[in-house]
């Protein structure tokens, strides 16, 4: 179909109100373009759908967000924090609902539905009430760095119309002996005594296996303490920890967590959407927003939205004639070599027969001759020549 990256934009823009009729077209437009054979053109709608649903999923509009039914006094922005009482530091920062991002984060449909449960559980304490059960008190959120952790646990306030009281557990420790438990006790009881969510971060800074021999007996004092407050806390607010090294952690403070959530490395379609969605401003084609994907394999959504912002700026600065888009990806590896997934970066690095052969058979891209010309900015005739030569060199 001509011009179908802008039906594409079109499209993506109209489903994103989550207008059932709109949708309907949309699913329409799909199924004509999969019976005329477009099957690519078909393929790129349907991951459409697929994204608007999911995002529907957690979106705050499907979600009533209440105040959940918390013991405490209300927390201001007056509101005077805790301090290390040796250097007079804030112990936390605070973030109020309207200071947190409103956007739904992207996860696997898995992780979505763990991470409604819990927010339905907090939306519905009257009714847990009445058969005698409590909404999940206490969360740990795990996995490798720029996986969202930290996001995805102020969304949950948000959602929850909670203020957050984010600590960097790193931040507790003092020098001086005996100040880091006096810390988490003081913290402690400023959280107890205000209605809000408790944000552990960095939790493995303080939570590691007090058997360690490397560490000291006050490390372990610590490790004590932090596990006493949290069962004090257990009956009063909700408390999430964050660690990037879960394997870090005391086996008792894993028995601490009723919920304990891994934020995996999101798989290709999630990568898709993961890329579509920072690409706005700018728009690109399927083929190039599937490359990206592809190339990023293993990486996290961060690392994701860092490749985004590279194809931006080359976009930007082609001056319109735009920049073909493995010179761009060969850059990004080049810059940062150890983010990317080496089997994929010896590839893109290779001679272009080897790279054009995998794009045409990779199960995930289901790439034509045409979507390789599009990313390699070379034609059809062109790229079916390079194919040639690999397969005539490996007779």
């Amino acid at each position: 179909m001509e011009h179908f990256a802008i039906i594409q934009a079109l499209c993506r823009l109209a489903i994103g109100d989550g207008s059932p009729p709109v949708r309907q077209q949309v699913e329409r437009l799909r199924d004509a373009l999969q019976k005329d054979g477009n099957l690519n053109q078909a393929s790129s709608l349907s991951a459409l759908l697929t994204s608007a649903g999911r995002t529907k999923e957690l979106a705050p509009s499907r979600l009533t967000r209440s105040r959940a039914q918390m013991p405490g006094e209300q927390l201001t922005r007056s509101t005077a924090l805790p301090v290390d009482r040796e250097t007079a530091a804030p112990l936390a920062e605070i973030f109020f609902p309207d200071d947190i991002q409103a956007d739904a984060p992207l996860f696997t449909p898995t992780v979505t539905n763990a991470i409604q449960s819990v927010i339905e559980e907090w939306s519905n304490t009257e009714a847990l009430s009445k058969i005698g059960i409590q909404p999940s008190k206490t969360c740990l959120i795990y996995g490798a760095p720029g996986t969202g952790k930290t996001r995805l646990a102020l969304w949950i306030a948000k959602q929850l119309d909670l203020p957050v009281v984010l600590v960097r557990l790193d931040g507790l420790v003092s020098s001086f002996l005996g100040t880091t438990a006096r810390n988490i006790g003081n913290l402690f009881s400023f959280v107890n005594r205000y209605r809000c969510l408790l944000l552990l971060d960095e939790f493995d800074a303080i939570a590691k296996h007090r058997d360690d021999p490397q560490e000291v007996g006050e490390i372990k004092r610590v490790v004590n303490a932090l596990l006493q407050n949290l069962d004090s806390r257990k009956d009063i607010g909700f408390s999430i920890g964050i660690t990037n090294h879960p394997k870090l952690l005391d086996p008792a403070v894993w028995r601490r967590f009723e919920v304990q959530l891994e934020i995996p490395r999101p798989d290709f379609q999630m990568r898709v959407e993961i890329a579509r969605h920072f690409m706005p401003p700018v728009s690109a084609p399927e083929s190039h927003i599937k490359l990206i994907s592809w190339f990023t394999e293993g990486c996290t959504g961060a690392e994701i939205e860092s490749v985004v912002r590279t194809y931006k700026r080359a976009s930007a600065l082609s001056s319109g004639d735009r920049k073909e888009l493995i010179e761009t990806l060969k850059q990004f590896a080049t810059l940062n070599a150890a983010r990317i997934d080496e089997a994929r970066r010896s590839l893109l690095f290779d001679n272009a027969s080897s790279l054009f052969k995998v794009m045409r058979d990779d199960p995930d891209l289901q790439f034509t001759l045409g979507d390789i010309g599009e990313v390699a900015g070379r034609d059809k005739s062109s790229v079916s020549r390079q194919i040639g030569k690999r397969a005539a060199a490996t007779r």
